[in-house]
């Protein structure tokens, strides 16, 4: 029997579409023969809506794929009980699968993500944000980019291909994949704490010569909630970009 439920208005199943047939075809020939983990960090602040989906979608896209993963939630101490939704999620998905490393309160998307490298059991992180600004259905592309080219670093880009962009603005986050070890280095190389943090690690990146691959992808603006940037949050990040400039 399938456990089931329902979170944030959303229905949700621990059997996705297509994960039935895990057992056979290139799905399982990926997981038996693979050996690779991916680790998935998003940070969450007042997401209740967002996660149930954001989470589902992962689970899809890992499952079909046959790849192994964990995705580990980093609430900052959302109001609006998205832990909450979280510790569902965890119940429907299982704990080996969704992982809660929740904080105390908002302390800024940089030390999210180290807060959430130091629980990843994987040996490649992936960084993204949980409002769906980025579809999970590029990470199988995400993987085998890594993979053609043994890169370092993967990144989503709306510049190439045929990616695009909804509603997007120099404010919203880009998609990546690290190895891990890759972005522990880069993490202790940056000073940023905020939404500036993805764009300074990708600037120190081409500084230490890491190899970077890009992948096009199409951006859509938040499905549900307003912008987690306030005023003061896109002085902060003006601020933080100057000063990568100044320094970089």
């Amino acid at each position: 029997m399938v456990a089931g439920g329902f979170v944030g208005g959303v229905a949700l199943t621990s059997c996705p579409s297509g994960a039935s047939n895990m057992a056979s075809g290139e799905g399982a020939e990926q997981r038996r023969g693979g050996g690779d983990k991916y680790s998935v960090l998003l940070p969450t602040y007042n997401e209740r809506d967002n996660l149930p989906l954001i989470v589902w979608l992962l689970v899809r896209y890992f499952d079909e794929s046959g790849f192994d993963y964990e995705i580990i939630v980093i609430d900052d101490g959302s109001p609006d009980g998205t832990l909450e939704v979280a510790k569902q999620l965890e119940m429907i998905y299982g704990s080996d699968k969704i992982l809660l490393r929740p904080r105390a309160k908002k302390l800024g998307l940089g030390t999210a993500y180290i807060h959430g490298i130091q629980h990843a059991t994987g040996n490649f992180v992936f960084i993204m944000d949980a409002d769906l600004s980025h579809h999970p259905k590029f990470i199988p592309d995400f993987i085998k980019k890594q993979k053609e080219g043994n890169y370092d670093v993967v990144s989503g880009t709306r510049y190439k291909g045929n990616g695009g962009v909804f509603g997007w603005d120099l404010r919203r986050k880009l998609i990546r994949l690290y190895k891990k070890e890759v972005l522990q280095k880069l993490v202790e190389k940056c000073v940023s704490k905020g939404y500036v943090f993805q764009m300074e690690m990708i600037v120190r990146a081409r500084q230490l010569d890491y190899s970077i691959g890009e992948v096009p992808i199409t951006f859509v603006d938040r499905v549900y909630g307003e912008s987690k940037l306030g005023g003061n949050e896109i002085v902060s990040f003006l601020k933080g970009l100057l000063h990568l400039f100044a320094t970089t």
